[in-house]
């Protein structure tokens, strides 16, 4: 089965019992959790001119899973995963209780339109890469052949 690399994060309620549960859920679908990174504190991404109460520190991790789901069908159970746990649609950026992504699927190259894989904005988000570093720092971006410690790197050095 390919691996499938997510990340979960929280601002809202109780954080980290947030990630637990999507974790368990995660399981419960047809897919076996292989690994998982630790929780990572970190500020919110926020655009200019956001509101003031939007900016509530985040709690991060990365997973790993095998799953047989193929992607599209991964990203319809992570999103009814968010909405069983309490997430609502909202603006972009704002506040949520719980946020999946998928970053990657294994060496997985594809584009549609509701899905991008690997997720386009990785190299940039240290929330995302400073907890997948600790599961998985050797993942190479099928597209720039980057591996995840590089682009932590560079994003640690400001390059």
């Amino acid at each position: 089965m390919p691996v499938a690399t997510l990340a979960l994060g929280s601002n809202l309620g109780e954080r980290a019992a947030m990630l637990d549960q999507a974790e368990a859920a995660l399981t419960d679908l047809p897919a076996t959790l292989i690994a998982a990174s630790s929780r990572h504190v970190t500020p919110a991404l926020l655009p200019p001119g956001a509101p003031k109460e939007w900016d509530i520190s985040y709690l991060n991790a990365v997973v790993q899973i095998d799953t047989a789901l193929a992607p599209d069908a991964l990203l319809t159970a992570t999103k009814e995963i968010e909405h069983a746990l309490g997430r609502r649609p909202g603006p972009r950026w704002s506040p949520r209780l719980i946020d999946i992504d998928i970053l990657a699927w294994g060496d997985t190259v594809l584009e549609s339109e509701r899905l991008t894989i690997p997720h386009p904005e990785i190299a940039g988000r240290l929330f995302v890469l400073r907890p997948w570093a600790e599961i998985d720092p050797q993942w190479r971006h099928p597209a720039s052949g980057r591996t995840v410690a590089d682009m932590l790197a560079d994003l640690e050095a400001g390059a």
